[in-house]
């Protein structure tokens, strides 16, 4: 942790001190707060013995790191806790071989069940290409219950908790195939699309291990998937090249490998692969959150840039915004990537630091994804109108009012921030406050958009 200011108050160093702490994500609260009153203890001894309150709160942090017998045993006690690699020495901070092998043995062994899972449909008749609909429904119960179970396992949950997290995987199994669906209808590739939207929160309370109900648990899972996101997609990266060099090697002696690679690699890979990346998120985990604000402050601009050009041109030209189903499907996928990237850059932001020139940049984000928002609701009302209700616009209608509230008012509080009427924290407990309200619409098209529009 980088010194602190010595012309900031000491209460203003200590709240830098305790974000600080509670942004790692092996760190609970209640942890927080025992250290803080032992830091404040040390600080008021020092100060009563004639250092300067800023001097105090340095040495304070020092001996609390290097020196206190208290935050040594704490570490030891709490050794699986990010907080070692604060106060212990380099050497004592190393996870045990043998639990960092479990926990590799135990992803990697969920990741092949997720992989083993994908193909027992195969042994009653179900087929990739011929019943795609089956596998696009259910692609994401494959791997989710597998990805809660391991963070359970890692971090034990109560009983209560638990039976509702099996409840939610049940029930979203039930919806996903009791429904009459006809082929390649609306409804059914609404579901394929909503419900690892869904399931995604059932994983995040899982991950958040009984802190979900505390801002900094959410945005704890809000940085994981960040960072899921990231390793995944380089695991896909090197996951393509491998599969493109066994397709070439295995040509050069007369064996055709694209049937195997179609059938068994990539759709197994794919899956397997999201255990892997998460265990690659907890294992790795400082060396992607050294890479994420990187690529955050590299996407925001251009993002921004993005969509300031296209309202533009959308004011140059006159012309309306298309809302056929692709078309649609694409403009609400670059509102929820923007989304994304709001939520993650703030996540790896210090709430503690004054505004600067790249919040200028994320509300000019904000405010484009906003009236690019409006302009698609405009549209989409307009369809409706003319030519009616179906499940796609109604769904459409749905996600982009959700995606309106939530850009709103985050750019309001973004606007009082910059201005300094208001603190950051207060629209990072807005964004973690409302990702349930987005799994909840999800679950709504799942469940009762297709028998309202006759399963079509």
């Amino acid at each position: 942790m980088a010194a602190p200011d010595h012309a900031m108050p000491l209460e203003a160093q200590i709240d830098q001190w305790r974000n600080y702490l509670r942004r790692r994500q092996a760190i609970h609260s209640v942890d927080v707060a025992e250290l803080e009153d032992h830091l404040r203890e040390q600080v008021a001894t020092l100060s009563d013995a004639g250092l300067a309150a800023d001097e105090a709160f340095l040495v304070a942090v020092k001996r609390m790191g290097d020196l206190d017998t208290l935050s040594r045993e704490f570490a030891r006690e709490h050794s699986d806790r990010l907080w070692k690699q604060l106060v212990v020495a380099p050497s004592e901070t190393e996870e045990p071989r043998t639990k960092a092998r479990t926990a590799a043995v135990v992803a990697f062994g969920l990741a092949a069940v997720a992989a083993v899972a994908l193909k027992v449909p195969a042994l009653f008749g179900a087929d990739l290409d011929d019943d795609a609909g089956f596998y696009a429904r259910n692609i994401s119960l494959f791997v989710l219950p597998l990805l809660a179970g391991y963070f359970v396992w890692k971090r034990p949950v109560e009983l209560g908790m638990l039976k509702w997290l099996a409840l939610g995987f049940v029930a979203a199994a039930v919806f996903a195939n009791v429904y009459p669906f006809e082929g390649e209808g609306s409804t059914e590739g609404l579901t394929a699309l909503h419900l690892p939207i869904a399931l995604w929160l059932v994983v995040g309370i899982a991950y958040a291990g009984g802190r979900w109900l505390e801002s900094a648990g959410r945005m704890d899972f809000v940085r994981f998937s960040g960072e899921l996101f990231i390793y995944y997609v380089l695991i896909a990266l090197g996951g393509g090249v491998l599969t493109a060099f066994l397709l070439v090697m295995f040509d050069t002696i007369g064996i055709d490998a694209e049937e195997f690679v179609g059938s068994w690699l990539l759709p197994c890979g794919a899956i397997g692969a999201v255990v892997v990346a998460s265990w690659l998120v907890e294992a790795k985990q400082s060396v992607i959150e050294n890479m994420a604000p990187v690529l955050t402050r590299l996407f925001t601009p251009l993002f921004a840039a993005v969509l300031v050009t296209f309202l533009g041109a959308l004011l140059w030209t006159g012309g309306g915004l298309e809302v056929e189903r692709d078309t649609l499907i694409q403009f609400n996928l670059l509102l929820i990537v923007v989304l994304g990237l709001l939520l993650y850059s703030i996540s790896a932001r210090d709430p503690a630091s004054p505004p600067g020139v790249f919040d200028v940049l994320q509300v000019v984000l904000v405010v484009g994804a906003l009236l690019a928002d409006a302009v698609a609701l405009w549209a989409i009302g307009a369809r409706i109108t003319e030519f009616g209700f179906s499940a796609n616009r109604v769904a459409a209608l749905g996600v982009n009012a959700i995606l309106l509230v939530n850009l709103a008012w985050s750019a309001v509080l973004y606007l009082r921030f910059l201005r300094g009427r208001g603190s950051f924290a207060r629209l990072e407990r807005w964004q973690t406050s409302y990702l349930p309200v987005y799994a909840a619409w999800a679950a709504v098209v799942v469940i009762v958009f297709p028998p309202a529009f006759g399963y079509a």
